[in-house]
């Protein structure tokens, strides 16, 4: 009773209501995590799983949505997987498949393997043989250069001598301007998450008014998205519990987080969103480890 009494003075446990027992506070869940933790690394049967469901045939966007989905799954919680920011990814090809009177499928090819496939809704119809000559001219001006680079300077630069331009080129730059620029938003829509239903079985997060906002912070994105770019530049595991994290919206959650990357630079962090008294011995490794795991399978295909 005394060492109760002690912990709860110091800020390590509390009692939500005078007749409850104590429970640990932000406080006393960081000390744990910090001074006393004994992770427990995954099962054989999780790492099988793991292991064949991250697999590299896959484009990295179905890799991001399968490594959320797993998270969620193994650890019951919300997981979370930032897109990968493709900054540095070099174009080598570019095509376009006419597929009715005003909508095109533009195949990018970027990196070694990466493929990103857009259909493209214009303003007017393209003949096959005008398509051949935009993709003949964006390959050969803009092959080797990053992809966020081509869509500033179609958008930018060329717009300031449209009206001098050929028709051929014009062609090209209108068709150009739509796939780059639809490439881009892709890698800009944040993250995806997984799971957000499990954080309804946790008491502590179970009101109605705690879901609704975790709900709307999932959907508009900005708060988590900023927190999760933090840890892009971080080493490893990083763990926020309740305040820690900066935005309410999470002051009764714990996110787990670690960074993944694609030929020794970090693109994008994955990890999970649960209630402070999560299993933290046993979610800190699958989060580690999902992380190398993801990592892998990009870089096969980068």
């Amino acid at each position: 009773r005394n060492v109760m009494a002690d912990l709860e003075e110091m800020g390590f446990v509390q009692s939500p209501h005078t007749s409850a027992g104590r429970i640990p506070t932000a406080r006393g869940y960081r000390l744990f995590v910090d001074s006393l933790l004994r992770v427990l690394p995954p099962g054989q049967e999780e790492m099988r799983r793991l292991e064949a469901e991250f697999n590299p045939v896959m484009n990295s966007r179905a890799l991001v949505e399968t490594a959320s989905g797993l998270l969620s799954a193994i650890t019951q919680l919300a997981g979370i997987v930032t897109v990968p920011r493709r900054e540095h990814a070099a174009l080598r090809q570019i095509e376009f498949i006419k597929l009715s009177d005003r909508r095109v499928l533009a195949i990018l090819v970027a990196g070694r393997n990466e493929i990103q496939n857009r259909i493209l809704d214009l303003d007017r119809d393209y003949t096959p043989s005008e398509l051949q000559r935009a993709s003949n001219y964006l390959t050969e001006q803009f092959a080797g250069r990053d992809l966020r680079a081509v869509r500033n300077h179609l958008v930018n630069e060329m717009a300031q001598v449209r009206d001098h331009l050929n028709e051929v080129i014009q062609s090209a730059v209108e068709l150009g301007e739509k796939a780059f620029s639809a490439s881009v938003d892709e890698d800009e829509k944040g993250f995806v998450v997984a799971g957000q239903t499990h954080l309804m079985d946790y008491a502590e997060l179970s009101s109605v008014e705690k879901l609704r906002n975790l709900f709307e912070a999932f959907h508009r994105k900005r708060d988590i998205l900023h927190l999760l770019d933090q840890c892009i530049f971080a080493q490893g595991v990083q763990i926020f519990i309740g305040q820690e994290s900066g935005h309410q919206v999470l002051d009764e959650c714990s996110v787990v987080t670690a960074p993944y990357s694609v030929e020794g630079q970090v693109v994008g962090v994955l990890g999970v969103i649960g209630p402070t008294r999560m299993a933290y011995d046993r979610v800190i490794p699958i989060v580690d480890i999902s992380a190398r795991l993801l990592s892998a399978a990009l870089n096969s295909r980068a």
